[in-house]
């Protein structure tokens, strides 16, 4: 894989069939999947989207529109999958809907073998517009939906030059999420994996079964012990559940 703004590989990784592109919760960042990536090598590789604002694009301005970072994706994308190699997208809480979007949005353009399936993870099926979770915008309330959610370190959260570094990553992604609308009629034709924690106070299980109406093909649900960050905790659970649906792709 050449340069790519957006596209990170994950580590050494592996160069077999399959490939998962994934995509970041609010805040989040290619990191976040560093487990996931070593937990299907070699015979995964995983391309982790990096959103600007956060760790090597830190210096750069956060994108407040979940279409536009899609559509960013997907720009560079179309090099990636020029070899046709095939792929899947994964995506977590906001990821899920930027990963949804930038689907649409590729097989829309190539109605292609190339994209095989999606996995969506502790999100709800975009269906009724922002969430209750999505319109927080003080800095107070979002930390403490931080604490409330967690995935991000304690020690991280209660240093406040930390904090004043990930906020406006964290602020703009929120501001994102409030605005994001699914566009009317939106639907794949790919299979769709849904992840979710039992414990997940941002969706149920019942919730997130409903991006079975947003794909003409079979979705299936996969439910694991844990609240919204359940994947920190059962990488290798998820990883086999990953590799397990993309086999049957």
């Amino acid at each position: 894989m050449g340069s790519s703004h957006w596209i990170r590989r994950m580590g050494v990784t592996g160069q077999g069939d399959l490939r998962l592109v994934c995509f970041a919760h609010a805040g989040g960042a290619v990191t976040s999947f560093t487990g996931l990536a070593r937990a299907l090598a070699p015979d995964v590789e995983v391309l982790g989207v990096q959103y600007p604002g956060r760790q090597d694009r830190h210096r750069e301005q956060p994108v407040e529109e979940i279409p536009r970072m899609a559509e960013a994706v997907n720009a560079e994308l179309g090099a990636i999958l020029s070899d046709g190699r095939p792929c899947a997208f994964f995506g977590h809480s906001m990821g899920a809907l930027v990963a949804f979007e930038a689907a649409v949005s590729l097989r829309g353009d190539q109605p292609s073998k190339e994209l095989t399936r999606l996995f969506v993870s502790g999100r709800a099926a975009p269906l009724a517009g922002p969430r209750p979770g999505d319109l927080l915008s003080g800095a107070e309330e979002l930390l403490t939906e931080l604490h409330r959610l967690g995935g991000v370190g304690k020690d991280i959260l209660d240093d406040p030059e930390m904090v004043s570094m990930i906020m406006p990553a964290v602020r703009a992604d929120y501001r994102a999420l409030a605005a994001y609308r699914m566009t009317p009629g939106a639907s794949l034709d790919c299979p769709v994996t849904v992840l979710t924690g039992e414990a997940d106070p941002l969706v149920s299980p019942e919730e997130a079964a409903q991006w079975q109406g947003l794909t003409s093909a079979p979705t299936e649900v996969r439910v694991f012990p844990g609240g919204h960050f359940y994947l920190q905790d059962q990488v290798q659970q998820v990883a086999a559940a990953v590799r397990e649906s993309l086999l049957s792709s």
